[in-house]
């Protein structure tokens, strides 16, 4: 019997994602969950292979022996739906940022509102695959990462833990979106005339995406300084990250510190040093792609690391912890 995974929010981008990557997936059927009646659907081929649709209610989900619940809707509703959806006997992996943070006073200061379900923040586990393996293989709640900190964090961890980063001189995080990353909903700022042949930065100093980069590298927030920009195309990534390299002489042990940590990971990929990443090689997959160069009179150290924010930002990443949780091949459905 196939497992079966149950999608709110499929008509947003990550949920649209979600539904996109499963189909290719070898050992899950979708169902879309129905949350919200009056949203609009895109248009539909005709044919005979339609998702099944159901309501999001506890009943049906019980009702159609639903396994796995995937929420790509915003933290209030996260937070309104997960506990609902583990009541069923359902797994849930959560695409928003309500159950990343452990402590809701670190929760209040940087998404700027009240949590409401605080009892669930010790349960969740943080769905960062290369860095959380074997706690997602027994989770009953993932909180799926954030699409800048999973760039970051698998850039500067390794290095951190290597003790090959000058602390002392700061780590400067420079990262690019494309407009996907922002969500479906409508506005101003999203808009085409407003983003088309523009380049903006944004949440300067108080992005919400700085305490999962903070929490996983082990970083005080002095030291980190992280820039969000919005960059006219539809999807990508890209993270310049630059820092003070110390105890090392050639950007080749920096790249042998990433080598010895990732060595078996199939979703990271390294470059020789000097060649760098850009958002096209990562376009539609699950890949995170590294690259660095190093100035050694000078300690000068810069990575460039790339995804795609639908993918391992989003719905590829919640596959992946969704693999893990239930003992499929990690890469199932991925490649």
């Amino acid at each position: 019997m196939p497992l079966l995974a149950g999608i709110v929010g499929f008509r947003g981008y990550s949920g649209a994602e979600l539904l996109r990557v499963l189909g290719h997936h070898p050992q899950v059927t979708p169902i879309l969950l129905e949350h919200r009646q009056d949203s609009e659907d895109r248009p539909q081929p005709i044919g005979p292979a339609a998702v099944k649709r159901v309501p999001c209610t506890p009943e049906a989900v019980k009702a159609e022996g639903i396994n796995v619940v995937f929420l790509a809707t915003p933290a209030d509703v996260s937070m309104e739906l997960a506990p609902v959806m583990l009541d069923t006997g359902a797994k849930v992996i959560d695409l928003s940022g309500a159950f990343r943070l452990s402590d809701t006073e670190v929760y209040s200061r940087w998404y700027k509102e009240k949590h409401t379900a605080p009892d669930l923040l010790k349960k969740a586990v943080y769905g960062l695959p290369e860095f959380c393996r074997e706690r997602i293989r027994g989770a009953e709640l993932i909180a799926n990462p954030g699409c800048y900190p999973t760039a970051a964090n698998l850039a500067i961890q390794p290095l951190i833990a290597a003790g090959v980063v000058d602390r002392s001189a700061g780590v400067v995080c420079d990262a690019k979106s494309g407009v996907s990353g922002a969500g479906r909903k409508p506005s101003l700022k999203t808009s085409f005339c407003e983003v088309s042949s523009n380049f903006s930065a944004y949440s300067i100093l108080d992005h919400r995406h700085v305490p999962e980069v903070l929490m996983v590298s082990g970083m005080e927030e002095p030291e980190f300084s992280f820039s969000a920009h919005l960059i006219p195309i539809d999807r990508g990534i890209l993270e310049t990250i630059y820092f003070r390299a110390k105890n090392v002489s050639s950007a080749e042990e920096l790249l042998a510190v990433y080598s010895k940590h990732y060595e078996n990971e199939p979703f990271v990929r390294l470059y020789r040093p000097g060649a760098l990443p850009d958002v096209h090689t990562v376009d539609r997959t699950n890949f995170c792609d590294i690259g660095l160069k190093f100035d050694a009179a000078t300690g000068r150290a810069v990575v460039v690391s790339c995804i795609d924010n639908l993918v391992k930002g989003a719905a590829g990443q919640a596959i992946q912890n969704m693999n893990l949780m239930f003992g499929f091949e990690e890469t199932a459905g991925l490649l």
